[in-house]
C-alpha cells in the first residue's frame, strides 16, 4: 500500500505555518487574481487556480488545518475532504468575490433599525431679515418615532420571531457545480428580507416600520448675513430610520424675496436715486432710508449721470466675522422733459451766458425739421 504525502498548503499560498488567518486571505487573494482562468490565458492557470482555492479551503478552516499541521492531508481519498474524499476543492462564492474585488465583512442578519435619510427645506426671507438674522417658525413633514411600540414594530405583548426559511440566518445558500468544483452562493432570505426574523403581529399603527409620518413645527434661527441659497443644518431633524432608527438632518435653504429698493451682492447693497439736473448741478442732500437707519448723502455740485456715492457699513453684517458691507447710491441725473415759455426763455438764456449755442429745434425749416421731413417724404 502506497502512502499518500500530503500537500504542502502552506506552500501553495507562499504563507509561513504560523500565518494569521489574515495573512493567509490577503495571499490567496492576491494568488487569486494573478491565476484566474479569466484573466490568465495560460493552459495550466486553471489548475494552478483549482490548487489555490484548495489550498484556501484548508487553511481558512480551524479543524482542516489543524489536521495539515498534524501531517495530515483532509482532502486526501478517505480524509476529512468536504466532498467525502472526493478531493475537489469547496470554495465560497464570497471567498473568490473577495479575491477579485475586495468584498468581505460580517455576513448574517441585517438590522431592522438603520439611519434615517436626511431632509431639506425651502424657507423664503425678506433682505431685512437675511441681513439681521430672524428665529423663523417651520412646519416640517417627516418621519418620527412609532409612539405606539418605539420603533420596535411588533404589537403590544409580541416580539420578533425567528425566520423559519433560514433559521435566523438571514440569507440561504445554494450549491453549484463549475470548472472551478463546487461554488456556494448566498442571497437574501426571501422570507425575512434577510432581517433573520419576521414580525407575526405588527404594530397597528406603524405596520411594522417603527415610524410614522407627521406634520411638526420648529423654530430655526437664522444667523446674520446669510445668502440665498445656503443652507442651515438642524442636526437630527431629518427623517427617523426603518426600526425607529437615528435620525437624519434637516437642512433649511434660504432663498431672499427681492426688495423693492435695494439689490444685493455679498454683503454690499445697491440702489439707485434720481436727483433732478439742478440739483446735480448746484448740489444738494439727500435722505436714504437704509435697511435700518436714515443715511444723509452728499450730492456735490457738478455730479454728473452715473455717479456713485459709497456709504461705508451700511450694507449686510458678514456672516463670519464682524463689521458689515458698504451701501452703493447710484445717481440718475433726470432732464426734465417738459418746459412752459419763461422755464425754456431761462434756460436758454443759462446756456448763452455759458457759452452753449442751442439749436431751435421747433423753428419752421429748421435742421431737424428738413430731416423730418425728408423721412416723411415731403
Amino acid at each position: 500500500m502506497q502512502d499518500t504525502v500530503a500537500k504542502d498548503y502552506y506552500g501553495i499560498l507562499g504563507v509561513r505555518r504560523d500565518a494569521s488567518a489574515d495573512e493567509i486571505k490577503r495571499a490567496y487573494r492576491k494568488l487569486a487574481r494573478q491565476y484566474h482562468p479569466d484573466v490568465n490565458p495560460d493552459p495550466s492557470a486553471q489548475e494552478k487556480f483549482k490548487e489555490i482555492n484548495a489550498a484556501y479551503e484548508v487553511l481558512s478552516d480551524d479543524q482542516k488545518r489543524q489536521i495539515v499541521d498534524l501531517g495530515g492531508d483532509p482532502l486526501a481519498p478517505g480524509g476529512a475532504g468536504p466532498s467525502g474524499g472526493a478531493g475537489g476543492p469547496f470554495v465560497g462564492f464570497q471567498d473568490i468575490m473577495d479575491a477579485f474585488f475586495g468584498t468581505g465583512g460580517a455576513r448574517g442578519p441585517r438590522s431592522r433599525t438603520r439611519p434615517g435619510s436626511d431632509a431639506i427645506l425651502r424657507l423664503d426671507l425678506d433682505l431685512a431679515e437675511t441681513a439681521f438674522g430672524v428665529e423663523a417658525p417651520i412646519t416640517v413633514d417627516t418621519a418620527v418615532l412609532c409612539s405606539t411600540c418605539a420603533g420596535a414594530g411588533t404589537a403590544a405583548g409580541t416580539h420578533l420571531a425567528t425566520c423559519e426559511t433560514c433559521g435566523g440566518r438571514g440569507e440561504v445558500q445554494s450549491v453549484q457545480r463549475t470548472f472551478l468544483g463546487q461554488v456556494v452562493s448566498s442571497r437574501p432570505c426571501p422570507a425575512c428580507q434577510g432581517y433573520g426574523t419576521v414580525i407575526p403581529h405588527p404594530c397597528p399603527t406603524c405596520g411594522g416600520d417603527g415610524r410614522v409620518r407627521t406634520r411638526r413645527t420648529l423654530t430655526v434661527k437664522i444667523p446674520p448675513g446669510v445668502e440665498d441659497g445656503m443652507r442651515i443644518r438642524l442636526a437630527q431633524q431629518g427623517e427617523v430610520g426603518p426600526g425607529g432608527g437615528p435620525a437624519g438632518d434637516l437642512y433649511v435653504e434660504i432663498h431672499e424675496r427681492p426688495h423693492d429698493v435695494y439689490s444685493r451682492k455679498g454683503d454690499d447693497l445697491h440702489c439707485r436715486v434720481t436727483v433732478p439736473m439742478t440739483a446735480a448741478a448746484l448740489g444738494t442732500r439727500l435722505t436714504i432710508k437704509t435697511l435700518d437707519s436714515e443715511e444723509q448723502v452728499d450730492v456735490r455740485p457738478g455730479t454728473q449721470p452715473g455717479s456713485t456715492v459709497r456709504l461705508r457699513a451700511r450694507g449686510v453684517p458678514h456672516l463670519r466675522g464682524t463689521g458689515r458691507g458698504d451701501l452703493f447710491v447710484h445717481l440718475d441725473v433726470r432732464t426734465p422733459t417738459k418746459l412752459d415759455a419763461e422755464q425754456e426763455r431761462l434756460l436758454r438764456e443759462f446756456a448763452k451766458a455759458r457759452g452753449e449755442e442751442v439749436a431751435e429745434l421747433t423753428k419752421q425749416g429748421g435742421f431737424f425739421s428738413r430731416m423730418r421731413d425728408a423721412f416723411n417724404g415731403h
